[in-house]
């Protein structure tokens, strides 16, 4: 598994925290920044995330900033990329089960690493379910493609 990982200034510490937890996991991560806590944009990150996984190179991104919903947002944003902001463990696995999730916003602010790297691994280790929800996964990639119509 190869993940897409970024914050901004307010989500770096946990950032950093995921990573060291991923790898430790022998997983492969690319870190597009931040690396510090001077003050960043978040769609600055969260862009090449969600592009990298869009684009296939990369399974799943999870992203962070100071409440999440910002780095959901601007994710969502990249065709293909299906992002949410998760506050605990079983919006993780609802979320992977449910509705394909392949971008994990997380609240740096407000989560504490524990229990981002419960989130982190329900998200990691839970498949799709496919079947019936398949189909509503698809009908919202089919809203990517009406956009402005």
């Amino acid at each position: 598994m190869k993940i897409a990982l970024g914050a901004d200034h307010a989500g770096v510490a946990l950032k950093n925290e995921v990573k060291r937890a991923l790898v430790d996991r022998s997983i492969d991560v690319t870190d597009f920044g931040t690396e510090t806590e001077a003050p960043v944009d978040y769609p600055d990150f969260a862009r090449p995330v969600a592009d990298a996984v869009a684009a296939g190179t990369h399974d799943r991104g999870i992203l962070v900033c100071g409440s999440g919903v910002g780095m959901a947002i601007a994710a969502n944003k990249v065709a293909g990329v299906r992002a949410a902001n998760l506050l605990d463990v079983e919006a993780a696995r609802l979320s992977r089960k449910h509705n394909d999730l392949n971008v994990l916003a997380l609240a740096g602010r407000v989560t504490a690493a524990p229990r981002a790297l419960a989130i982190v691994q329900a998200f990691l280790d839970t498949a799709f379910e496919g079947g019936r929800h398949e189909r509503r996964v698809e009908k919202i990639a089919d809203l990517e493609h009406h956009r402005g119509a």
